[in-house]
C-alpha cells in the first residue's frame, strides 16, 4: 500500500513539474534590433545619446482617440530621425464602437501623413471598459483595416500576453504581434500567435539620453515596412568618381552622426556611399568613405529634396523636373521604379536655375520650421535666412525651395 501511495505521489509531482513548464513564443526572425517606445512622459530626449547607446528603433506615441496629439510627437520624431534612428508610430485606441474605431484610424493617419516611417504602424488597444470580447475584436479589426486602407502601410497589434490569450481571436490574429511581458526570459505562449515581431520586455529601462525609466523592446527584422533585401537580382552599381571621396579610419567613440557633422554631410549620405544597412553599427579601426568638396568642380546642377505625395509616380516626378526615371532611381538607389511611398524623400538632381554652386534646394513640406531644417542640415537659422533673403523667419510655406549650404 505504501509503495502504491509513493508511486501515486511521484506521478502527481511529475504532472505538476510538467504543467509548470512554460512554452514560449519565438521571434519571427533571428535578426534582432534593440528599441524603445516613448510618449510625452519621457519629455525632451537626447536622441544622439540614445543612438550611441546601441538603440536602433524608436516607437513614438502620436495620437489617442480622435482629438489628442502627443505634445512631444513632432519634436521626438524630428530629433530621432536626424540621429539615424528607425521610426515607428503608435496610436492609443479609446473607441467604443466600430465607427469610432474607423474615425480614430483616420485621425492617426492624418497626423502621421508625410512622415518618413520605417516600421509598421501599431495599434495600442488595452483599456476595454465594459466591452464584450466580440465588441473588442470588432473595434480592433475595424481600426486596423481602416488604417491600412488610408496609409497603404502594414500594421501590428500591441498587446500583453494575458490579453493575447484571453481577448484577441478571429481575423485580427492575422496581424503581427508586438507583445508586452515583463520578468520572463521569453514571452509565454498565448495560444494564438506562435511568434512576435516585437517584445516589450520591461518598462524600467535605463537609456542614455532619456530621463527616468523607458520601455525597452526587442524587434525583429519583420517590424520594418521595407525590409533589407535578401540576395537575388543583382543590379550593377554605377561607379562614382573616387575624386569626390576620401577614406578615413573610424575611431573609438565615432558615430555616423558625429562623422557627418565633421565632414559637412548627412548620416544617410554616408550610409549610401558605404552601403551601410544599420546606421547605428560601425566599428573602430575600419575605413569609411566620406565626401569631399572640390572647389574646382564645375557643377551646373542643383539638388532638390522632393517629398513623395499620395498618388505620385516616378514618371510624373521625372517629367515635372525634366529628368529621367532612371536618373532618380540611380540617385536614390531605388530598385523597383514602381514602388515609392508617401513621405519618402527623393534627391533629384536637375539643371541649376539660379541656385549658387555649393547649395542644394530643399523643398519645404507641411510641418517644417527653419529650426527643424537647420538641425537636419547641420546649419543655422540665420544662415538659411541670409542665403534665401527671408524677411520673416516664422513664415515658410510647403513647396518653397530653400537654398541650403552643402
Amino acid at each position: 500500500m505504501k509503495k502504491f501511495f509513493s508511486i501515486i505521489m511521484l506521478i502527481i509531482i511529475l504532472i505538476l513539474i510538467w504543467s509548470s513548464k512554460t512554452i514560449a513564443i519565438n521571434p519571427s526572425n533571428n535578426e534582432i534590433y534593440e528599441g524603445i517606445d516613448v510618449s510625452r512622459w519621457q519629455g525632451s530626449i537626447n536622441f544622439e545619446e540614445v543612438a550611441n547607446d546601441e538603440i536602433d528603433i524608436v516607437y513614438i506615441k502620436a495620437t489617442q482617440g480622435t482629438t489628442y496629439v502627443s505634445p512631444t510627437f513632432e519634436s521626438q520624431y524630428t530629433n530621432a530621425k536626424n540621429n539615424g534612428l528607425k521610426i515607428g508610430f503608435y496610436h492609443y485606441v479609446t473607441a467604443r464602437t466600430v465607427e469610432e474605431a474607423r474615425n480614430e484610424a483616420q485621425f492617426f493617419a492624418s497626423k502621421i501623413s508625410g512622415k518618413q516611417i520605417d516600421c509598421k504602424l501599431a495599434m495600442d488597444f488595452e483599456e476595454f471598459g465594459n466591452l464584450s470580447q466580440e465588441e473588442i475584436n470588432a473595434i480592433g479589426l475595424a481600426f486596423m483595416k481602416r488604417l491600412e486602407e488610408l496609409t497603404n502601410k502594414p500594421a501590428v497589434i500591441y498587446s500583453n500576453t494575458y490579453a493575447a490569450r484571453t481577448i484577441w481571436n478571429g481575423e485580427i490574429i492575422k496581424y503581427p504581434l508586438w507583445v508586452a511581458e515583463y520578468g520572463v526570459s521569453k514571452p509565454r505562449d498565448n495560444g494564438k500567435w506562435n511568434s512576435y515581431v516585437g517584445w516589450q520586455y520591461t518598462n524600467m529601462g535605463n537609456i542614455k539620453g532619456v530621463n527616468g525609466n523607458v520601455d525597452r523592446d526587442k524587434f525583429t527584422k519583420d517590424i520594418f515596412i521595407n525590409q533589407p533585401e535578401t540576395p537575388g537580382e543583382i543590379i550593377p552599381e554605377i561607379p562614382e568618381p573616387e575624386s569626390r571621396y576620401k577614406t578615413i579610419t573610424i575611431l573609438r567613440g565615432d558615430t555616423l552622426s558625429k562623422i557627418a557633422k565633421e565632414y559637412g554631410t548627412t548620416v544617410n549620405e554616408l550610409a549610401r556611399i558605404n552601403n551601410i544597412q544599420n546606421v547605428n553599427l560601425i566599428y573602430a579601426g575600419r575605413t569609411l568613405r566620406v565626401p569631399i568638396s572640390d572647389p574646382q568642380e564645375n557643377n551646373s546642377s542643383e539638388e532638390i529634396v522632393y517629398i513623395v505625395k499620395r498618388g505620385d509616380t516616378l514618371s510624373e516626378i521625372a517629367m515635372e523636373y525634366n529628368v529621367t526615371v532612371n536618373e532618380i532611381a540611380r540617385e536614390n538607389q531605388i530598385k523597383n521604379v514602381n514602388l515609392i511611398y508617401p513621405g519618402q524623400r527623393l534627391i533629384i538632381k536637375t539643371k541649376a536655375m539660379g541656385t549658387e554652386l555649393g547649395h542644394l534646394c530643399y523643398k519645404v513640406v507641411r510641418g517644417d520650421t527653419l529650426y527643424s531644417i537647420a538641425r537636419r542640415y547641420n546649419t543655422t537659422i540665420s544662415n538659411i535666412v541670409i542665403l534665401n533673403r527671408i524677411q520673416n523667419p516664422n513664415l515658410i510655406y510647403p513647396g518653397q525651395c530653400l537654398k541650403i549650404n552643402r
